[in-house]
């Protein structure tokens, strides 16, 4: 068995190379768990609001990337914006922004395993992976959406809502809008994200199994604007989406990101809550502080589950959720003000 190190980082995604960056710099000997090489793709509304982008840049990283200026809500003929007030996001391949991570945690020192995670055992002054041959002071779960560690200690709480799942292609088509467009529909959400000069990505939140191109034709002012020859990627899917966990600090195991629990891709602030997650777990190991941490996450991501709940909940009923654009219409300011507080 390794020396010890004072943390194992459980899953290479951005959750998991965002807290081993922060954990090096914090002067943690750090090791990074991930089987998958990089760069790691998944199904990512892949756009970066502005806090997430601030956040990037706050750990010196620069992220190139189409700049977003707004949401944009349609549904059928009605349609509303509202402008972020505090710079621009950015829309991001969700390739491009896990290489800059996992080429920073490199440079930072920290190594990344292709290893699988088995069995994890604990007790009271390390946790150990006997199948890896680790050892460390504390492990951080940062292995998505269904982790296999949350799993594995008994941490999930079963779901008894509606399942949604998510769909995500790319095509070869200019963005024709400078916002990310959300299109409603009666069974989903069609988001468009302007990823470059000829790029846009389409992801798909629905709670209906059916292929893409099935699930696409729900919008067909959308599908118009994308031809199935322009189609550029394989589509890739994830679900069911709402996750939760029981606590997110077991023992000597903290969960941070996808792993400590999921709402919905609805209001696109993943990769935000994740950035920030990683940030409140450090500063609480390294404190000495880890009974604070599950406080502190909920207090930092309490904003974005209630009003990510709300609107999922308003977009469920089937008489509330043709009334969102209307209302957001009526009332711009208010429509706006959301915006900027998941921003």
């Amino acid at each position: 068995m390794s020396h010890g190190h004072d943390l194992i980082v459980v899953g290479g995604g951005p959750a998991g190379l965002a807290t081993a960056l922060y954990a090096a710099r914090a002067g943690f000997d750090t090791v990074v768990a991930e089987p998958r090489r990089a760069p790691v793709d998944k199904a990512c509304g892949e756009g970066l609001m502005p806090g997430a982008v601030r956040t990037l840049a706050a750990l010196g990283l620069e992220v190139p990337g189409h700049p977003i200026t707004g949401i944009r809500y349609v549904q059928g003929s009605r349609q509303v914006d509202a402008a972020f007030r505090r710079g621009p996001g950015l829309g991001v391949r969700r390739t491009c922004l896990h290489d800059i991570l996992h080429g920073a945690v490199l440079a930072a020192g920290v190594p990344v395993l292709p290893l699988r995670v088995g069995e994890v055992r604990q007790d009271a002054n390390e946790v150990t992976l006997p199948g890896a041959g680790l050892r460390a002071s504390w492990l951080v779960a940062a292995d998505g959406l269904h982790s296999p560690v949350r799993r594995s200690l008994g941490l999930g709480v079963p779901s008894r809502t509606r399942p949604r799942y998510g769909l995500r292609r790319h095509y070869a088509v200019p963005p024709w809008s400078p916002y990310v467009e959300v299109h409603c529909g009666r069974h989903g959400e069609a988001y468009v994200t302007p990823l470059g000069p000829r790029l846009v990505g389409v992801a798909l939140l629905t709670d209906r199994r059916a292929p893409f191109d099935a699930q696409l034709e729900r919008f067909p002012e959308l599908a118009a604007r994308l031809p199935a020859e322009r189609a550029v990627t394989a589509v890739r899917g994830a679900g069911p989406l709402r996750q939760k966990a029981r606590t997110r600090l077991h023992g000597r195991v903290l969960l941070v990101g996808d792993a400590a629990g999921y709402v919905d891709a609805l209001t696109g602030e993943g990769i935000s809550l994740a950035l920030t997650g990683a940030g409140t777990l450090i500063d609480n190991v390294r404190r000495g502080t880890p009974e604070r941490y599950e406080g502190d996450w909920s207090r930092a991501t309490r904003r974005h589950r209630l009003l990510t709940e709300l609107l999922l909940r308003v977009r469920q009923q089937r008489v509330l959720a043709p009334l969102v654009v209307p209302a957001a219409e009526r009332l711009p300011r208010v429509f706006t003000a959301v915006v900027n507080a998941l921003a």
